[in-house]
């Protein structure tokens, strides 16, 4: 970025926006927006002292005698080798002890800033934050069914996403949109992240130039000093499982670690295909190439933000198809949140995980075991919480609703139970007494309208009025609230200067480039 385009960005984050972005702020639509959970309930831990210690060791014998392999990237093997591993070709074999010791300078906690500062979230600690589904080249509503996703679909999740309570933050690639060049899509994604929301978002990983150009819309929007001190974007590192780095991943690490962003280092792993199918043995794999890519990451800038990452999924040994939702992922998911809390690092895993092609029961299921599962195991933050369906190939607009009304049960879970002298009701009990009945009472009067989590999905009418308004499945129903959604959506207010500067960088990369569609 030039001098002069650098300019609006330097003025960034203090900007009073002027007359009409004050009056636009006035006049929107106001959303309530659910704060950053703060769990009040302790994770479940299905692994002992013992069993905890010999994942650790085990995983640093894997470390220092087997090694990790950082393909085609000399810059990535000098940087080791100055640190004290041993580099035998592509392969780092790391003493036992130094990848945990560089971890930690690693953050135990930082806050993922939203243009929104309202809108910000805490990562790590005992805060849980929830963000859609990413990743998937197709997608699927009610009406058109299956297809390729575009980029107005793109948008429209980016919409739902910032109108949706319970869902933090506005996520990253939400859907692949095919109707754009691969090489540019990245530009109108980052776009319709800060032009249609206002809460946190992520950045382009499969490209270093693409998150390069992520870094510096951001700064745009941001200022430049503060987001070399700050985190705006939470990006998603995927690890080549197992146990090897490729160059087009640790070079995006390379680029928001050097910047100053946090990344997700995360192993892909679906069990018995890229880790062993004990839960022992992937975890002891899934620690050892945590450890190494957060430790890579404080080479390159020491004190980057980093979460401990872990996607499991098991395998049908039939079909050779992933399969979600499973005994051994919750225990796999439970084990690894243990290791991240050991390690000091925040914890990102589970999601709305199905294998369903549909909005049926299976996707029910699994998406309601994962969802728990991720709960239960301490996670801090949570990728594809909603809209997930067909194994990830699918972001579903109804399944996006359905997840995200879902997402309130969490809140209300991860709260804890009360027991102030409100909660004990013993007013309420004594005004009833015997044989009475409690709906008339003060107590409830006082409480009801927040005593009980309410879906804003599903129907609860009496039969008859349920079959005279159509007899509607909980998939028309989500259609219809996608649709209200989308009519009753008003974009957030955005500096004009900024977003002119935003349109200008955009423009001027895509004219740099050709269109490129593989």
């Amino acid at each position: 970025m030039s001098e002069d385009q650098a300019a609006p960005a330097r003025r960034g984050r203090g900007r009073s926006g002027g007359g009409a972005a004050r009056r636009a702020e006035r006049t929107s639509v106001k959303f309530d927006v659910a704060p950053t959970i703060q769990r009040k309930i302790k994770p479940l831990e299905y692994l002992d002292e013992e069993a905890l210690t010999i994942i650790e060791t085990n995983a640093e014998t894997v470390l220092e005698e087997i090694g990790v392999v950082f393909a085609e990237n000399p810059g990535a093997l000098a940087r080791w080798r100055e640190a004290g591993a041993d580099v035998r070709g592509d392969r780092v074999h790391i003493p036992r002890g130094l990848a945990r010791k560089l971890c930690e300078t690693a953050p135990r906690q930082f806050t993922h800033h939203a243009r929104n500062p309202e809108r910000s979230v805490e990562i790590g600690g005992n805060n849980l934050v929830f963000a859609p589904v990413y990743g998937p080249p197709f997608v699927r509503d009610y009406d058109g069914g299956r297809r390729y996703a575009t980029i107005e679909d793109f948008r429209n999740f980016v919409r739902l996403g910032y109108m949706s309570k319970w869902l933090h933050l506005s996520g990253g690639t939400l859907c692949e949109p095919t109707d754009v060049p691969v090489n540019k899509r990245h530009l109108d994604m980052i776009h319709a992240h800060v032009t249609l929301s206002d809460k946190p978002y992520m950045g382009a990983v499969t490209d270093h130039e693409w998150a390069r150009d992520c870094v510096n819309m951001s700064k745009i929007v941001f200022g430049d000093d503060f987001v070399d001190q700050n985190a705006v974007m939470t990006s998603l590192v995927n690890i080549n499982s197992p146990l090897t780095f490729d160059n087009v991943m640790m070079n995006t690490l390379e680029v928001y670690a050097a910047a100053g962003q946090a990344c997700i280092v995360s192993p892909f792993i679906v069990g018995g295909a890229m880790a062993p199918v004990s839960v022992m043995g992937t975890l002891t794999q899934v620690l050892a190439e945590v450890l190494a890519g957060v430790a890579y990451s404080q080479l390159v800038r020491p004190g980057a933000p980093v979460i401990f990452g872990a996607f499991v999924t098991s395998i049908d040994m039939n079909s050779g198809a992933p399969t979600f939702g499973t005994p051994e992922a919750t225990q796999i998911t439970t084990g690894a949140g243990q290791l991240a809390r050991r390690v000091g690092l925040p914890f990102r895993s589970a999601g709305g995980f199905t294998g369903s092609k549909i909005n049926d029961a299976q996707a029910g299921y699994e998406s309601a075991n994962s969802l728990q599962m991720g709960l239960n195991a301490g996670v801090n933050f949570m990728l594809h919480a909603c809209g997930w369906l067909e194994g990830g190939l699918v972001s579903s607009f109804e399944k996006f609703v359905i997840d995200a009304d879902q997402l309130g049960t969490l809140h209300k879970l991860a709260a804890g139970i009360a027991t102030d002298e409100n909660a004990q009701a013993m007013d309420a009990i004594r005004e009833v007494g015997p044989g009475g009945h409690y709906l008339g009472c003060a107590h409830t009067q006082a409480n009801f309208k927040e005593a009980f989590w309410a879906s804003k999905v599903f129907d609860y009418k009496a039969f008859e009025t349920w079959e005279d308004e159509g007899a509607r499945d909980t998939a028309t129903l989500a259609s219809e609230k996608v649709a209200a959604m989308l009519a009753n959506y008003q974009a957030p207010a955005l500096d004009q200067g900024i977003r002119e500067a935003l349109d200008a960088y955009i423009a001027r990369r895509k004219e740099e480039m050709p269109d490129a569609y593989t």
